[in-house]
């Protein structure tokens, strides 16, 4: 009788005992979290024409290929509109040392005006920001040296100057600085006036709030002015080569028009082109690299 009774005690246990709780099926994981993502299956003309730089290039080559044969289907003269092979071949008629020559005497220049134009300029735009008076004084007398068309008063440059890069350097950083000075200061105008008070409220001192305030978000600001200005620098170089030196691309253009060489004038063309975009590029680097934080999340 007392074993039946502990039987019985003990079947409700057995029978009370919780089944074992096997694991849920583990969700298969997304493909995209574990798998290389999936591959593009797009027809092959969509995806050729969202590569960078391919349309570019593509109707760059186009364009070449069309002037080419429109030379030659035409037989329009050298001397009025050279074929591209002919541009080619005035490459490798001129010298590289020569080459070297012409390229370093413009990217000096354009390089020493936009580095002026840099050094004038900043000082310039916080001075003004700073004062309400110099502002309203200045900023006409920028508009009208703006206004007045460098070519007009390069010769009366080069006079007072004198021969060298002097007058070439000046009259670059007349066409440089410009763009420099305005972006420069609408950016620092640009800064939150929270922070402008904020900074003032704990007796920040104005060279503080200058530069560690106000030139962090004019940054964006001026390097959308560099980017415009360093083209302009090789533009104005070519301008002072125009109306005397002895050296440089433009001089270089200058002198194979006069003669109706018209494909090293056009391989000149060509050379500036390059430089400008090259400089472009370094203006451009230099921001990605130094400043990242100043780019919009688009060309990061």
């Amino acid at each position: 009788m007392k074993d039946a009774m502990t039987q019985s005690q003990t079947v409700p246990a057995k029978a009370s005992r919780p089944a074992p709780v096997r694991p849920a099926p583990a969700r298969p994981v997304a493909a995209a979290s574990t798998a290389p993502m999936s591959q593009d299956k797009r027809p092959l003309l969509p995806r050729l024409v969202d590569l960078p730089g391919l349309t570019t290039g593509a109707t760059l080559i186009g364009t070449v290929l069309l002037w080419e044969i429109a030379v030659r289907l035409f037989a329009i003269p050298s001397y009025l509109l050279p074929a591209p092979s002919a541009i080619l071949n005035s490459f490798a008629a001129i010298g590289f040392s020569r080459w070297m020559l012409h390229v370093w005497s413009t990217l000096r220049v354009a390089l020493l005006g936009f580095g002026l134009a840099i050094v004038v300029s900043v000082p310039l735009a916080m001075v003004m920001m700073r004062s309400a008076l110099l502002s309203r004084t200045l900023y006409p007398l920028l508009v009208i040296v703006q206004s007045t068309p460098v070519v007009a008063i390069a010769p009366i440059i080069i006079v007072a100057l004198g021969a060298g890069d002097l007058p070439r350097v000046v009259i670059t950083t007349l066409i440089t600085f410009f763009p420099l000075v305005v972006s420069t200061a609408t950016g620092l105008a640009a800064t939150p006036p929270e922070l402008i008070e904020l900074s003032r409220s704990l007796r920040a001192p104005a060279w503080r709030e200058m530069t560690q305030i106000r030139l962090p978000y004019a940054v964006p600001y001026i390097f959308s002015a560099l980017k415009i200005s360093i083209t302009l620098a090789v533009i104005g170089a070519v301008v002072a080569e125009f109306v005397a030196s002895e050296a440089g691309v433009g001089y270089f253009i200058q002198f194979s028009t006069s003669m109706f060489k018209l494909p090293q004038a056009w391989a000149g063309l060509i050379v500036l082109a390059a430089m400008s975009l090259l400089l472009f590029q370094v203006v451009v680097q230099v921001q990605k690299r130094v400043f990242p934080w100043s780019l919009p999340k688009s060309e990061h």
